[in-house]
């Protein structure tokens, strides 16, 4: 199909997911020298750091136990942390980013992480919908049920509708640590875990490194 052809809402869609490939790694590489900048201008908060695990320990547990629930492609997950957001993985993403800049007290890198997730993530959701609402017929069912981002404050009911692929025999389940493991998810803790070294070490270091240089 000729892309002109297509709805403008398609077309619109498909133009800002190419901008989001175009600008991830750049916009990546653009938080990371900022993040370092701002550990090495001025020394650790450690209250910011302590508020901040309010928001990082939640994000991790939340992309924890929805990396364990969602069997990508094959079911569409609704029980878990899915009865209440559509999107707990990214809304668990969310959660770190914020708490790293309240560790940083850092206006500009929260700037930039928002910035960062409106440009990247509302085209990759919008796609990853399409894909849904093509492949399980109760998706439409389930997103009047269930908010896009921002949870509900208690679960959904069980949906009707189906929920898993024609050609697939999984049926709906909860947790699983064999998908968390098969999904790398332990790879978000070891990350937090190396930032908030960084916090505490990499400025000392930065300010070693110049002593010698001098």
């Amino acid at each position: 199909m000729n892309r002109h052809s297509l709805p403008p809402q398609i077309r619109s869609l498909q133009a800002w997911q190419w901008l989001a490939r175009r600008i991830r790694v750049p916009l990546g590489f653009v938080t990371a020298a900022l993040y370092v900048f701002e550990v090495a201008r001025r020394p650790a908060h450690p209250a910011a750091i302590a508020w901040s695990l309010a928001l990082v320990l939640p994000g991790l547990a939340l992309r924890a136990i929805a990396s364990g629930t969602v069997k990508k492609n094959r079911e569409l997950a609704v029980t878990g942390p899915y009865a209440y957001t559509r999107n707990p993985l990214y809304l668990g993403s969310m959660l770190i980013a914020a708490g790293f800049a309240v560790a940083l007290l850092s206006w500009p890198l929260a700037l930039v992480l928002g910035v960062g997730f409106a440009v990247i993530y509302i085209p990759v959701i919008a796609g990853e919908e399409q894909f849904l609402r093509a492949t399980f017929p109760g998706f439409d069912d389930y997103c009047r049920d269930v908010p896009r981002l921002i949870p509900r404050f208690t679960p959904a009911k069980r949906l009707g509708g189906q929920m898993t692929r024609a050609d697939s025999a999984d049926s709906p389940g909860g947790f699983s640590l064999a998908l968390y493991r098969k999904h790398r998810e332990y790879n978000a803790a070891i990350g937090a875990s190396l930032l908030y070294l960084s916090l505490l070490y990499l400025r000392p270091m930065l300010e070693t490194l110049l002593q010698r240089f001098r």
